[in-house]
């Protein structure tokens, strides 16, 4: 999948920043911030959501604003909605030489990581430790090989696709970068997978939309009161 598509995916998959409420000294609530078709999603797991991103990011954590947690609970809601589809049993998992990779471009957007002992610090910041972190990025690549299993055998481009888009895209891209033309035949098969890769983000994103109006929906954030109700409303 594209990296745009990639981080869509990756983004529905949570970790924590905010505090949750308390109902008196020494307890605390862990409210509801949505419900998906009966199942619901609790605030923990939108300030898990928050941090996450933030450690995919390389950003520091800061107070969330309204609108990162209506983009963290899209997330989740998201998730929710895919979950149901195929169970975790059922996943495909993906090799541990895989997950080490993954684990290494999320190290790199922290630079200050050079070594374990800071790599490991910077989990805790973020409410995270090694093996945590690599239970999160095996269902996280296992998920996106799920959703190319799904949607790639329906993707069809044809040689007029690919010569189209090396004569508008690829050869102008080259131009300006001031490198030298490379013939069609020695691209076609990397052309082939960037407009396989773009036309499965395309039906991912519809797949999502269909899963979201076929379900019931509720969000319960503050000040929002919003139903998003496919076939039932609340």
């Amino acid at each position: 999948m594209s990296k745009r598509s990639i981080r869509t995916l990756l983004g529905l998959l949570a970790l924590g920043l905010a505090s949750t409420p308390s109902l008196h000294a020494g307890q605390v609530i862990d409210r509801i911030v949505a419900i998906v078709n009966g199942h619901v999603i609790l605030e923990s797991q939108l300030e898990d959501d928050l941090c996450f991103e933030a450690l995919l990011a390389g950003h520091a954590l800061h107070p969330p604003t309204d609108e990162d947690r209506r983009l963290a609970l899209s997330r989740l809601v998201d998730q929710e909605l895919l979950g149901e589809q195929t169970p975790d049993t059922d996943l495909p998992q993906p090799a541990p030489d895989q997950v080490q990779k993954r684990i290494q471009e999320i190290r790199a957007a922290h630079p200050d990581t050079t070594s374990d002992a800071a790599w490991r610090a910077t989990l805790a910041q973020y409410g995270l430790d090694e093996r945590q972190l690599e239970s999160r990025v095996a269902r996280q690549l296992a998920l996106l090989r799920e959703v190319d299993i799904r949607l790639r055998p329906s993707v069809q481009i044809d040689n007029d696709r690919i010569e189209a888009y090396y004569r508008n895209v690829f050869l102008p891209e080259l131009h300006k970068a001031g490198a030298p033309d490379v013939p069609l035949p020695e691209v076609s098969t990397r052309i082939r997978e960037i407009l396989t890769q773009q036309k499965i983000d395309e039906l991912f994103t519809s797949w999502l939309e269909s899963l979201r109006k076929d379900s019931k929906v509720r969000t319960l954030l503050p000040d929002d009161n919003q139903t998003n109700a496919g076939a039932a409303s609340q």
